[in-house]
């Protein structure tokens, strides 16, 4: 670093060594790390002393890897530094990609998820993608076009002993930089669930370490556990137990089950209207109506697998993974899931779905869970006019799924995912005749009530056609938001749809209620009304299977009962934040839910709440991490054959027998 300061008052001399050259690399990827933190990532940085960590992070990482171009002799030392910058900077700009969407950073399990479905999430990128990006490559431009043009000299002596020099300090800024980080957030890489925390003070780079560090760990316990290792979780669930409500426990017994996913949808949609048009006027007096259970307290819990994280926990009552997708990572665990329960009580359980079976690896997933059906893209009409992004258009998605629903034997369970309501959520021309309102600046925000007006549309068409087929009456039809759909990445224009006042910016708090996602049941018949109750997604399953007659108190799951007087309404999310009826818990800062203000220190009782949650999430982590259920199996219940379901390609006659009409 000192070569190339004093090389600065010899302008013609600064590129005349790889001294120089690795200090400019070093220099010009401190700097561009730190813009992209600064722009790119909403970190939370609180203070100047925070501030001075996310500034100096980059660092440690920036020497150790450019440093390794010491390794090389002759011109390979030039070349190696340009491939580790282009490399870094790939990476860099990676994670801005992913955040832009996900508001998280790519993982080893991510990026697993992500060469299984890359074929499939082209439209979503191209969306993401910026005129201004390649900025994030402009140091690799310049460094490549010097060692081009003025073909810097080597070091050939003792260039191993630089290598050492350089590692070596490396080293020493890390721990530094974790010193300082431990000073401001003690136990960081032990306590925090959030990877926001981890980048803020450790940086992107750091974090990855860490992150394959991590998952080698995970690897480890799993083959390592053993039958010992259940009894706690068992333990535990068992006194959490809720038990379920008399006045609903077994009410809507022996009728088939239809659980929709609802694509991004959230629940700010309810009642609301653009140019006084309702956006969601069938949803709407669904949530009015006395057959209708209606949760407006309900929120996402997803982590990275987003779409298979709610498909996931609505089947297990288990939270997903931290980092990555169980669909995708722990496919093989075995699974004491809702489709294998409600085929050993007599139903036939399905999945629908618009898309090709190796999406989110569910070919594998499903076999896991003993869903005895799965029809896929194979079995629906994938014309160019029916299909936009990720597969079949909900309308003519509900209308094909009736014509195979009504041939099933009864009582059946049948999940569908829907697709038409997701980012960045244009329509084609012809779908819908609700315009694109100009409510903001922001076109995704304006798309997203036309595609929700869309898929409220599809869903009233799904009803109508359930009750002219006769499967109305001896159906319950529960529909959930499966995550949402503006990300804080629209925050700006999110505060205007919420009826914040001009300039005001959305506060974490805001953020946090922005996470509700639509949750109703409907069952006809049954007298129902609005809930008020704090849940979430693992909730989900224990609740239906109460209404269905079935206990649940010998399975391990993390969720309660909605209905049970005793429900637990302290609802986490993946990342340790979480709310309760008084208050919400983000960015390790309490706030109240009647005022939203932040409260200057925790209320009573916030302590016990934290570290409740954190058990909450240990414990299905446990579970995950380890397999554990292959050491427990419930009373009455028989364990999953993956072998005896395969989902292979239809044959002509059983494409003919379902699509007839």
């Amino acid at each position: 670093m000192l070569t190339f300061i004093k090389t600065l008052k010899n302008p013609k001399q600064v590129f005349k060594n790889h001294y120089s050259l690795f200090s400019l690399a070093v220099i010009l990827f401190w700097f561009k790390s730190y813009f992209a933190y600064q722009t790119e990532f909403k970190l939370g940085v609180e203070g100047w002393f925070q501030q001075f960590i996310l500034l100096i992070n980059p660092i440690s990482s920036a020497i150790l890897f450019f440093g390794l171009s010491f390794l090389f002799k002759g011109k390979g030392q030039s070349r190696m530094l340009i491939f580790i910058n282009f490399a870094l900077s790939f990476w860099l700009y990676a994670n801005i990609v992913y955040y832009r969407f996900y508001n998280d950073f790519l993982t080893l399990p991510s990026l697993l998820s992500a060469q299984d479905n890359a074929g499939q999430l082209s439209g979503s990128v191209m969306a993401l993608l910026k005129w201004y990006d390649i900025t994030y490559f402009a140091d690799f431009l310049i460094l490549f076009y010097f060692v081009r043009k003025k073909k810097a000299p080597t070091i050939e002596k003792d260039n191993i002993v630089y290598l050492k020099r350089y590692l070596f300090t490396a080293i020493c800024v890390f721990l530094i930089n974790l010193g300082l980080a431990e000073m401001d957030r003690p136990q960081l890489l032990s306590r925090s669930f959030d990877r926001n925390y981890l980048v803020k003070y450790l940086g992107t780079y750091n974090f990855t370490i860490y992150d394959i560090i991590q998952n080698t760990k995970s690897m480890a316990q799993n083959a390592l556990a053993n039958s010992e290792d259940v009894v706690a979780v068992e333990n535990y669930v068992k006194a959490n137990y809720a038990e379920p409500d008399p006045n609903y426990f077994g009410k809507a017994k022996g009728r088939n089950l239809i659980l929709i996913s609802l694509e991004s949808l959230q629940n700010f949609v309810i009642d609301y209207k653009v140019n006084d048009m309702e956006v969601s006027p069938f949803l709407n007096s669904l949530s009015k109506d006395s057959n209708t259970f209606y949760f407006d307290n309900f929120f996402h819990q997803t982590g990275q697998g987003k779409t298979s994280d709610a498909e996931f926990m609505n089947d297990t009552s288990l939270f997903p993974m931290s980092q990555g997708a169980v669909y995708v990572n722990k496919a093989q665990n075995v699974q004491q899931a809702l489709p294998a329960i409600l085929n050993q009580v007599g139903y036939n359980s399905n999945v629908f779905h618009g898309n090709y079976k190796t999406f989110w690896n569910r070919n594998e997933m499903y076999r896991s869970m003993g869903y005895n059906n799965f029809f896929d893209a194979e079995y629906y009409n994938m014309t160019e006019e029916n299909t936009k992004n990720y597969g079949l258009k909900d309308v003519p998605f509900f209308d094909e799924s009736v014509t195979i629903m009504k041939k099933l034997p009864q009582p059946f369970f049948a999940k569908m995912i829907t697709l038409s309501n997701h980012f960045p959520f244009g329509m084609d021309e012809g779908d819908t005749d609700f315009p694109v309102p100009e409510l903001t600046d922001d076109s995704v925000v304006n798309q997203y009530f036309q595609s929700v007006h869309y898929l409220d549309d599809a869903l009233k068409q799904f009803f109508d056609n359930l009750k002219a087929n006769g499967l109305y009456d001896n159906s319950i039809i529960v529909m959930y938001g499966d995550h949402y759909g503006i990300s804080s990445n629209h925050d700006e224009a999110m505060a205007k749809v919420i009826g914040k006042e001009e300039g005001e910016e959305m506060t974490p708090f805001d953020e946090i209620q922005l996470q509700r996602t639509v949750f109703m049941i409907h069952a006809p018949g049954i007298k129902a009304g609005v809930n008020h109750n704090y849940a979430g997604e693992v909730d989900i399953r224990p609740t239906i299977l109460h209404l269905l007659g079935i206990d649940t108190k010998n399975y391990l799951e993390m969720g309660s009962d909605m209905l049970s007087p005793e429900h637990n309404q302290i609802v986490p999310f993946r990342n340790g934040d979480f709310v309760s009826p008084q208050y919400t818990f983000v960015g390790e800062k309490f706030y109240d839910n009647l005022t939203g203000e932040k409260l200057p220190e925790n209320p009573e009782g916030g302590e016990v709440m934290i570290e409740s949650v954190k058990e909450r999430l240990n414990m299905s982590d446990e579970i995950i991490e380890k397999n554990l259920l292959r050491f427990y199996t419930p009373a009455g219940f028989l364990p999953v054959d993956r072998q005896k379901y395969n989902y292979l390609k239809p044959t002509e006659e059983k494409l003919k027998f379902y699509k007839t009409k």
